[in-house]
């Protein structure tokens, strides 16, 4: 039975082979290997047997079983018996030679099945390949191919046999005509040369130890013969490689004398190859195994070959690498192992060869003779000792090349050379000089040297990182390196060509100093005695402290500077040790704690410029500081082309200066700065100006003294002449060269190498002579500002002002002439705010007259006005305006009509400019935008500090009033800042002797109060602060004290910040708060000119400014309307004129008091004729309904007859909208919908609060039933046709819809009533926009009704009385409606709270017999609803709540409807909430009734039958299992197989049903497994947990196994195709852990039937699964 089964599965299983799904053929191929698992003898027979019958079968599907077959094998060799083993080998040799024609899967799957077996029956094989290597004959070629693979799988069992298979095969050599074949021969002598050289290199572990080389050298002599002299001649390029991959091999075993012999005729046969293959890796792998080979015999001949080797080698060598191509990266591999070879045997013959190439200029031969020789130098150390000197004097022309693929390959070969000891030798300091070199190229640079044919590598790869990895490693990993890189690295810091280098040499240095200092070096780590050309420690400190300036870049080189500054602190002054290790330490501290964008630029060179001048504190001797100080001018010119270094370097030397005792020495520095300055460059003069103004600061006197000694000389007097040929770049003055290679000009400092040179005065044209007064007039402001206070006032005008202005101004022809230049203006007006600042801030400035102060506010003020107002571009006008408010503080005062113009003049200037651009502050042009308003404000303070009187005020104010009012938003919104800072100014300055009135007051607080709602947010804050300004001044004047803090007028500061927020209302409420404030604090005298200003803003340009105005009218005519009585008239007057603009909200509002007269006295007509107005509603009439809600007497009124309106009337018609429609349409009634709206606009006033908590039942029932009777309506025809021609209609507030006006009102009457949080709820979520559609309607009442009962409990008693009323409603909508409302409360604990639970209950219990079916299936979702909201209740009505469940699952309108779903759901939710007693009666009942719901169509039913047959377990855990182990047991499968149903609510449902199943089945393991795999958020794998959960099923319910398989076979026909997937893999776990005794009640038949017919199944995850299950059945062989 077992042998016939098993045969008849794998014939199944191998018919199914010829599936076209891929992944179906890989499962049965699959099923076929656990087959073999299982019975590997019988399975490798019945393959055997399916193969000898099936001759037609494809060759793909005999191939994957013969594949199956060799997996069975190697599993499985050693249970193969020897006939088992015969009868495999000799299928697979019959199908591996079946058809001569080569068919590679096929006949290489039948060759690995002969390997397999020959790992263990090799002579039985041997036996079978043998009888097919018949001698004469020309065997079959995979007959030599799997003789070549059995010798590389088990050369220990195939060598022996090789001299017979050898003494066959060579005579067969000549009876190969076909290039196939001889290639195949060619991989087999290949084969067997490597598997015989593997044995004679294992012989201690072979099994035969005696075998020797000579053994096969004969035949292997007579195949290389024929190899090499006839075919390796073919045309076919793939022969040919084979031919060549074999010879490789063979020449071990050739015998000496031959191999000597061959050598002369075989290697330039090799190498001849190389011209006809591109791909040459398998040419040199056997070239390298031939040269090994001619070594290992000492061969003599291989001399002469030498030449010729090493041009070929060298021709491979220097063909470009592509990192993508795989094989040309071998090539290159195995060719420099051919190097190696030839540099051990003949080192003096591989440099002779190789040194001269490198003297070329082709790159690809340069980079590849590199290449070469780094693999020597490290690969034939020994052999290279004595060849150092030649190697470092050969690589002169490679240093030379600018080539980036040169360059990388030379430093790489300066690498190798520091870890051999080359650059100890002579000449090796120039390969040292070479990296730095390269570590100084920056990007530019590196990107500008010219490209190789092949473009350059990625950035990772560049010269430059390469060369700072490795001069790192060679200080720090080399030791040799340190006697050969210190000191001599020193000489490479201060030259500027070696800049970008710094950082790496700094850290290099810092090590090499550190290991110096370890080692107990002396005191000095430098040692100047024959070291000429180190740089003095002054250099040092001079280089590496202004590098720092810039610390980021060049790869950090800040910190590595300070670090090695800090190290070699003995060496520049023996004091400075403590000192300098403790505050560099904290300076690198500090930039490690920042980064290039966050720190401080300015902050960091001051800290620096403070350590320099405590480092000359301490050091305290003049000629050192005068030695620094020279060597720090020396320095200049290095950095021309970096700006920031330059300038800090000025800055480092007016420090030194400062410290310098000598004045001539002083004096000197001075004179040569002066002369050698480059003045064209801003940042030169910039520099030169904060040095001669920090060198003041000691030197007051003599810096002076300089520079008019300078103006006197005949540098400035004279602009051009003939020396002008001396200029830098002429041939007499040549540029100094901006950078050289090693070798084209010596290295020399730059200090050496670009000395100061004069610049004589005819070096300068006429705008040179511009740059050169810029600067001087620069300097004057910067010794004004440095120098001491004291000293400056005496020298102002007569030294600093004077001269300033002299340079400024020329004469021609005895007219004075200003200058155009704009630099010379600029640094005219900054050096003019720095003199006026520093007299101002000086203790006598008090004292101190300007006689010239008049003349220089004239100056700047047409500096001013001559800037172009159409952009800002440059810092002149703050600049200027800065010193000008200098100035102003300064006696004599200045005349009214000169501060009126200032003041005009700088308004113009700043204020009409075009708004500045839109950013985060940070950039530049903003920056400079901010830094001149604030100019302007303190120049206007200064002004105003001059009459600091309600008059001068108004002045200053008046000047604004153009730019308050203006159209132009940016232009308002400045003008109200400056206004601001001005009254603060006022604010902060005020002094009150005597009670002085405020006259005009009114007139300031009504200019500045309307732009509270001025379109920009910024004017509007402003604004507010003008007005809190305003009010303290006046409290001031009242004779109140400074600090004294009014409430009224505190509270504007609460109302600045919400004025930010773009909506109207909550701006004109803040207006409305703001006139409430002014109102409080405005003296009676004031109010009238207050009204008067505002009105006049009624007509401003910006429209929110006039209703603002209209706003804080209405707001003090309320507050103080009492005062006004003789101008009551004047101000009616004013009002009337509105009324004409009925489109004006602010209009409109003054009607709102009339309207609330006449309906305290008429309501009922008042109501009944604005109904009567036409729908919609215009703006005008929703502002009269408005205005009834003043009062709750007058509220109540209106809501009453609203309401009665509302609900009396028929709330729709019944109307067809066309003659032939099939159903009538709904048509909303005109008086319900007007009354509808009319409420809307009542319920928005908030005034309507009490009228609305008087009447909320009624309300809320009314309109909630209005709303349910709105949901589809349309509008009448009349209203329609009215919608669509009403251009010429005022305009509608809200769209005319039926069911959102009642949507809105209802929303309208909870907000009024105080129910905030229940409109809240229900918008988020998303209930209003439920509750406006037929399909969402009852869900949006259950949240409705949600929220009532979370939030508004108190107010559901009589709500729920007024809906109860409904009942017998004829309008279903309605009883729908209200069903649900009340359904839902009884979700709530709130019913029970009420004491609401047994009226609900009773009042759904009647509707359970409702006509409509909506309306049954409600009640039963309130009933349900009992064990969320009142679950200790659920057991005192159990008998009502079971039996109204199962009736609604026996109901008899739509048996699979939603009402027997409702059933179903309230169900599982009661379950948990019973006892096990009360259920008995019910459970079989319902398990039975829900058990055709499991595959239902319907996947909502599908989820509620799974989710309640898990309820009823869990419920009846403890009492009820003897009743329902049965159920469980005959539920699991429809379970399981439905985990993968195509719904995942369904798949969830079946999770949870599972996991309440574990207990009944009392089985701990399946228990614990349903809980493991089966709980939520996991998705488990299907087939990891069917295993788990079948293993202990069967275990425990081993007599359940037919009755799950019958289950599963029923779903093998499921329309769905993951449950059918899911049943096959079911039962091939079911039977894989079914045990032997329950074999008979499974129909083998039966289920290898419709398996078989699964397997035919069109989805292919079907067929896998099929395919998987068939392998299992195995288990029944």
């Amino acid at each position: 039975m077992a042998k016939s089964y098993v045969k008849k599965l794998s014939s199944t299983l191998m018919d199914a082979i010829t599936d076209k799904d891929p992944l179906v053929q890989e499962q049965v191929y699959n099923a076929l290997c656990a087959l073999g698992e299982s019975q590997p003898e019988l399975t490798l027979s019945a393959c055997q047997e399916h193969l000898r019958q099936q001759e037609k079968l494809a060759h793909p599907h005999r191939t994957m079983i013969l594949k199956a077959m060799e997996a069975v094998v190697s599993s499985h060799l050693g249970r193969l018996d020897q006939s088992t083993a015969k009868a495999v080998i000799l299928l697979a040799s019959n199908e591996m030679t079946k058809v001569k024609e080569l068919v590679g899967d096929w006949q290489q799957a039948a060759s690995s099945v002969l390997v397999a077996v020959g790992r263990r029956f090799i002579n039985e094989v041997m036996e079978e390949l043998l009888g097919k290597f018949v001698p004469g004959v020309l065997p079959h070629c995979c007959v030599v191919q799997t003789l070549a693979s059995l010798s590389v799988s088990n050369a220990f069992g195939t060598v022996p046999f090789l001299p017979a298979i050898l003494s066959t095969l060579l005579p067969m050599l000549g009876l190969a005509k076909q290039d196939a074949t001889r290639a195949v021969f060619c991989c087999a002598l290949q084969s067997f040369s490597e598997s015989t050289l593997e044995y004679l290199a294992n012989l201690d572990q072979a099994p035969d130890p005696t075998v020797r080389k000579d053994a096969f050298s004969s035949d292997i002599f007579s195949a290389y013969e024929v190899l090499f002299t006839q075919w390796l001649q073919s045309r076919e390029a793939k022969l040919r490689l084979a031919v060549v991959q074999a010879l490789g091999p063979m020449s071990h075993l050739l015998p000496n004398e031959k191999l000597e012999e061959q050598l002369p005729k075989l290697i330039p046969g090799v190498l001849s190859l190389y011209k006809k293959h591109a791909e040459a890796v398998h040419v040199s792998k056997s070239l390298g195994q031939i040269l090994e080979a001619s070594v290992s015999v000492g061969s003599r001949t291989l001399e002469v070959q030498l030449d010729a080797l090493l041009a070929a080698l060298h021709a491979q060598i220097c063909v470009p690498v592509e990192l993508s191509s795989p094989s040309v990266v071998s090539n290159q591999k195995e060719v420099l192992r051919c190097f190696t070879v030839l540099a051990c045997c003949a080192p003096d013959r591989l440099l002779a060869f190789l040194l001269p190439k490198l003297d070329t200029s082709h790159e690809r031969i340069r980079v590849g003779t590199l290449q070469v020789l780094r693999h020597t130098i490290n690969a034939a150390a020994a052999q290279m000792e004595v060849k150092k000197p030649f190697i470092l004097s050969s690589m002169r022309l490679p240093l030379l090349d600018t080539n980036n693929k040169v360059k990388r390959a030379v430093v790489q070969v300066i690498s190798a050379m520091a870890h051999h000891g080359y650059l100890e030798q002579p000449g090796g300091k120039v390969m040292v000089e070479y990296i730095v070199q390269q570590c100084a190229l920056g990007p530019e640079l590196e990107k500008s040297e010219s490209p190789g044919p092949g473009g350059e590598d990625p950035a990772p790869d560049s010269v430059r990182s390469i060369s700072v990895s490795t001069l790192y490693l060679l200080s720090s990993t080399v030791d040799r390196m340190d006697r050969v890189l210190w000191p001599y690295l020193l000489e490479f810091l201060t030259p500027a060509p070696f800049t970008q280098a710094l950082s790496p040499l700094c850290r290099s240095l810092a090590h090499l100093a550190l290991k110096r200092r370890e080692a107990g070096a002396d005191t000095f780590l430098i040692q100047y005695d024959g070291n000429a050309n180190l740089p003095s420690p002054y250099a040092i400190t001079t280089r590496l402290l202004v590098m720092s300036a810039s610390p980021y870049l060049g790869d950090g080189r800040g910190a590595a500077s300070l670090r090695l500054l800090s190290i070699l602190h003995h060496d520049v002054h023996p004091q400075l040790g403590q000192h300098w290790r403790a505050t560099l330490g904290r300076l690198v501290e500090l930039l490690d704690e920042h980064t290039a964008e966050t720190l401080a630029q300015e902050e960091w060179e001051d800290k620096l410029l403070t350590f320099l001048q405590d480092t000359l504190t301490i050091v305290s001797d003049n000629m050192w500081v005068c030695q620094l100080s020279l060597e720090m001018c020396k320095q200049l010119p290095c950095y021309t082309g970096t700006p920031r270094e330059k300038m800090f370097l000025y800055k480092c030397i007016g420090s030194v200066l400062a410290a310098v005792s000598s004045k001539d020495v002083v004096r000197k520095r001075l004179q040569e700065l002066l002369e050698a300055a480059r003045y064209q460059e801003e940042a030169e003069r910039q520099g030169l100006a904060a040095c001669f103004g920090i060198c003041a600061v000691s030197h007051l006197d003599d810096t002076l003294a300089q520079l008019a000694d300078f103006v006197r000389s005949d540098v400035f007097r004279k602009s051009i002449g003939i020396f002008s040929l001396f200029k830098p770049g002429s041939a007499l003055c040549p540029e100094p060269p901006t950078g050289s290679l090693a070798g084209a000009q010596p290295r020399v400092p730059c200090v050496v190498r670009a000395l100061p040179v004069p610049l004589t005065p005819q070096d300068r044209n006429e705008n040179e002579v511009e740059k050169v007064k810029s600067a001087l007039v620069l300097c004057y402001g910067h010794v004004a500002a440095r120098a001491p206070r004291e000293l400056v006032l005496a020298r102002a005008e007569s030294d600093i002002l004077c001269n300033m202005f002299q340079y400024f101004n020329s004469k021609v022809l005895g007219v004075k002439v200003e200058t155009k230049d704009p630099t010379l203006k600029l640094c005219l007006v900054q050096s003019v705010r720095m003199v006026s600042h520093a007299l101002c801030s000086s203790p006598q400035a008090s004292a101190f007259h300007c006689a010239q102060k008049a003349e220089l506010v004239a100056q700047m003020m047409e500096l001013i006005k001559a800037e172009p107002l159409d952009a800002l571009r440059t810092p002149l006008r703050k600049e200027a305006m800065a010193a000008c408010a200098y100035l102003v503080s300064l006696e004599p005062a200045l005349e009214e009509q000169m501060r009126a113009d200032v003041a005009r003049g700088c308004l113009h200037s700043i204020l009409a400019l075009p708004p500045e651009p839109a950013g985060d502050g940070t950039s530049g042009l903003e920056a400079l935008h901010m830094d001149t308003a604030r100019s302007l404000e303190g120049l206007l303070m200064g002004l105003l500090r001059r009459d600091l009187t309600p008059r001068g005020l108004q002045v200053m104010v008046e000047h604004l009033i153009p730019w308050i009012k203006s159209p132009r938003g940016h232009e308002r919104e400045r003008a109200l800042g400056v206004s601001a800072c001005l009254l603060r100014f006022s604010l902060e300055h005020l002094h009150v002797s005597a009670l002085v009135p405020f006259h005009n007051l009114g007139l300031l607080v009504g200019l500045f109060s309307p732009r509270c709602a001025d379109l920009r947010p910024a004017t509007r804050q402003e604004a507010v602060g003008c007005v809190h300004s305003l009010l303290y001044l006046q409290l001031g004047y009242e004779g109140f004290a400074r600090d004294y803090r009014d409430d009224v007028a505190e509270r504007l500061l609460a109302l600045r910040d919400g004025l930010v927020h773009p909506d109207p209302a909550v701006l004109f409420h803040t207006c409305h708060s703001v006139a409430q404030i002014i109102g409080k604090r405005l003296p009676p005298d004031q109010l009238i000119s207050l009204l008067l200003t505002l009105f006049e803003s009624l007509g401003d340009p910006d429209k929110n400014c006039a209703r603002a105005a209209a706003v804080m009218i209405n707001c003090l005519l309320k507050e103080r309307g009492a005062v006004l009585l003789e101008k009551v008239p004047e101000i009616v007057s004013v009002l009337r004129s509105k009324l004409q603009e009925p489109l004006e909200e602010h209009v409109l509002k003054a009607a709102q008091h009339s309207v609330y007269l006449l309906a305290c006295q008429h309501c009922a007509a008042v109501v009944t004729s604005l109904l009567g107005s036409p729908l919609p509603f215009d703006s005008v009439t929703c502002t009269l309904w408005r205005a009834l809600a003043v009062s709750p007497g007058l509220t109540a009124q209106v809501l009453e007859l609203l309401l009665e309106k509302m609900c009396r009337d028929v709330p729709f018609k019944e109307s067809r909208p066309f003659l032939l429609s099939s159903a009538p349409g709904r048509v909303a009634t005109v008086l319900p919908l007007a009354a509808t709206s009319a409420l809307l606009e009542v319920l928005a006033c908030p005034a309507a609060g009490p009228a609305v908590l008087e009447r909320y039942a009624d309300l809320f029932a009314g309109l909630l039933l209005r709303l349910s009777c709105s949901v589809g309506v349309q509008l009448p025809r009349s209203l329609q046709a009215k919608d669509r021609r009403g251009a010429g209609t005022p305009p509608a507030t809200r769209a005319l819809e039926p069911c959102s006006l009642a949507v809105d009102a209802l929303q309208a009457m909870l907000l009024r009533a105080g129910s905030e949080e229940v409109v809240k709820l229900v918008e988020r979520e998303g209930g209003w926009e439920l509750l406006r559609t037929s399909e969402g309607h009852e869900e949006g009442v259950a949240r409705l009704a949600s929220a009532m009962a979370k939030h508004a409990g108190p107010r559901l008693p009589l709500a729920m009385k007024a809906l109860v009323s409904t009942q017998s409603c004829v309008y279903e909508v309605q009883r729908v409606t209200s069903t649900a409302f009340l359904a839902e409360l009884l979700r709530s604990n709130v019913a029970k709270d009420l004491l609401l639970l047994e009226s609900l209950l009773d009042n759904l219990a009647a509707r359970q017999k409702d006509a409509s079916a909506s309306v049954r299936r409600l009640v039963l979702r309130g009933l349900a609803n009992v064990a969320t909201g009142s679950p200790d209740k659920v057991r005192a009505h159990s008998p009502q709540l079971l039996s109204a469940m199962i009736a609604g699952l026996d109901d008899a309108d739509e048996p699979h409807g939603p009402v027997v779903l409702e059933a179903m759901e309230g169900l599982a939710r009661l379950l948990a909430l019973l006892e096990p007693g009360e259920l008995r009666s019910v459970l079989l009942h319902v398990a039975i009734r829900i058990r055709p719901f499991f595959d239902s169509e319907n996947a909502e039913l599908r989820r509620a039958a799974f989710g309640l047959f898990g309820h009823l377990h869990r419920a009846c855990h403890g009492d009820c299992e003897d009743v329902f182990l049965e159920q469980a047991v005959g539920g699991l499968a429809p379970l399981l197989l439905h985990l993968r149903d195509p719904q995942a609510p369904v798949v969830s449902a079946c999770r949870f049903a599972l996991r309440m199943c574990g207990p009944n089945l009392e089985c701990a393991e399946l228990e614990a497994a349903f809980q493991k795999h089966l709980q939520e958020g996991r998705g488990p794998h299907l087939g990891e947990f069917f295993n788990v959960a079948t293993k202990h099923l069967m275990h425990r319910f081993p007599d359940a196994l037919g009755r799950l398989l019958s289950t599963s076979l029923f779903y093998f026909k499921s329309p769905w195709e993951g449950v059918r997937a899911a049943a096959p893999m079911l039962v091939g776990f079911l039977v894989l852990h079914a045990d032997s005794e329950s074999t008979p009640q499974v129909d083998l038949e039966q289920l290898l039937a419709a398996l078989q017919l699964l397997l035919k199944d069109p989805a292919p995850a079907v067929r896998m699964s099929a395919a998987e299950a068939l392998g299992r059945l195995v288990k029944f062989a």
